[in-house]
């Protein structure tokens, strides 16, 4: 959905519609979207510049980091981001601080899509867990740990720790 920022009227857009992604849209490179995308944008012109603030559900299937097993993962995520006409992009060593975080429009333009899908891929977690306390897999038999089958034990040392072995068991 492309926006013309001539055409917005003073009192503002209000988009409140679903979008449809692929998967290979997204930087998850395993997510399985459940449902689309739905956002709640109100664009708003200020001058020169577009106020674009809103808020994006999804539902998606991720896989779990630890333990391999897909896992529901919600987005309820809100933002708040103000859009520069291109001229300023040339002039940048000109702008403030805090425009620095500002981003830029082209060509009058505005594609409400693109900006929703980068919102929505910002959301994610940058290691998706089914839980916080997911154990993983097992190193050895290669089970869940979690569903407590493994009875594995695994002895680690810190192979940092192996001079310091060899040197304490010599000098006994």
């Amino acid at each position: 959905m492309v926006i013309d920022v001539n055409e917005i009227p003073k009192e503002g857009l209000h988009i409140d519609q679903d979008f449809d992604f692929v998967s290979l849209d997204l930087v998850e490179e395993d997510a399985v979207f459940l449902e689309p995308t739905h956002a709640m944008v109100d664009v708003r012109k200020i001058g020169a510049d577009v106020q674009v603030k809103g808020r994006i559900t999804a539902r998606l299937s991720f896989i779990c980091s630890r333990c391999l097993r897909p896992f529901e993962y919600s987005v309820d995520s809100s933002f708040d981001l103000v859009y520069l006409p291109e001229e300023l992009d040339e002039i940048k060593e000109e702008l403030e601080e805090e425009d620095l975080d500002k981003f830029f429009y082209y060509h009058q333009q505005l594609n409400l899509r693109d900006i929703i899908l980068e919102q929505l891929n910002l959301s994610f977690p940058l290691r998706p867990l089914c839980s916080e306390d997911c154990e993983g897999i097992c190193p050895v038999c290669g089970e869940i740990i979690q569903e407590g089958q493994c009875s594995c034990e695994v002895k680690e040392s810190d192979p940092r720790l192996e001079k310091l072995k060899i040197f304490l068991r010599d000098k006994s």
